[in-house]
């Protein structure tokens, strides 16, 4: 039996990378996933890649009536929405006095807003159908403690972990259990950007930080959005019932709690 048979899914930031990962596993498991992206046109290669059971919905998770919208497309394709993983992020560095005002407003808008707010709706619809849901927030090894150059990331993901814990203790009545992954350093588009932002700021040949970063991690690697799959999996399914307001770690190793 598939653990997920039956269920509709909405994974954000789901063209590629971390997201796609995820909706990958979950057609596999036998779930219905709405592959959700800001760039619609990703998403639909993206759907057309993951084949029978994905489809795409445009959403821009810092706009409240794409948030909305999203919700209502997924009860139309599907009928239902069951679980939700919030993964749509965006990541910035700098040293502390060269913070902008603007970085600091986007990454909260998408971090924390748009985390806030999408599961939000996405409650609110569980709410409304009766039989509870799943929600899964994306945090971070980097909201466990602070990154000398990664001030407002760090911060937005310390959010997301209070938000989880908050959510869930107020959710739980209604059947919704509210859960979050903290990966670590997971290989990927997002961490040649990262890469190349240190680059700049340390004066490392590109590759560098990478590499440094890899040696750091005891399991020895960096993460494939693969060795995150599992997880998402057990708290979608019936197996996390009983689990409220926690924050996994996924990192192999590079933060115990």
């Amino acid at each position: 039996m598939k653990r997920l048979a039956g269920k509709s899914a909405l994974v954000t930031g789901a063209a590629r990378g971390i997201g796609f990962g995820f909706a990958e596993r979950y057609l596999a498991e036998g779930a219905t996933v709405a592959i959700a992206d800001i760039n619609l046109s990703a998403a639909k290669e993206a759907a057309a890649a993951l084949g029978a059971g994905a489809y795409a919905v445009q959403l821009d998770v810092s706009d409240q009536a794409s948030i909305d919208a999203a919700i209502a497309a997924v009860v139309a394709q599907a009928g239902k929405l069951d679980i939700l993983i919030n993964n749509a992020a965006l990541f910035d560095a700098a040293e502390t006095v060269e913070i902008t005002r603007a970085s600091y407003d986007k990454l909260y808008a998408v971090n924390v807003a748009g985390t806030l707010f999408t599961m939000q709706a996405a409650a609110r619809q569980m709410i409304a159908q009766g039989h509870g849901g799943k929600i899964i927030n994306m945090a971070s090894q980097a909201g466990r403690r602070g990154e000398s150059l990664v001030l407002v990331y760090c911060s937005t993901k310390a959010a997301v972990i209070s938000m989880t814990q908050s959510a869930d203790l107020n959710l739980i009545k209604h059947g919704i259990n509210v859960n979050a992954i903290a990966p670590g350093v997971v290989d990927g588009a997002h961490w040649e950007h990262v890469d190349s932002m240190f680059a700049k700021l340390e004066g490392k040949a590109p590759g560098q930080k990478k590499a440094e970063v890899a040696a750091g991690v005891p399991a020895g690697r960096f993460a494939n959005p693969a060795d995150l799959t599992g997880m998402a999996v057990f708290l979608a399914s019936s197996e996390s019932d009983y689990i409220v307001s926690q924050t996994y770690n996924v990192d192999g190793g590079q933060w115990m709690s």
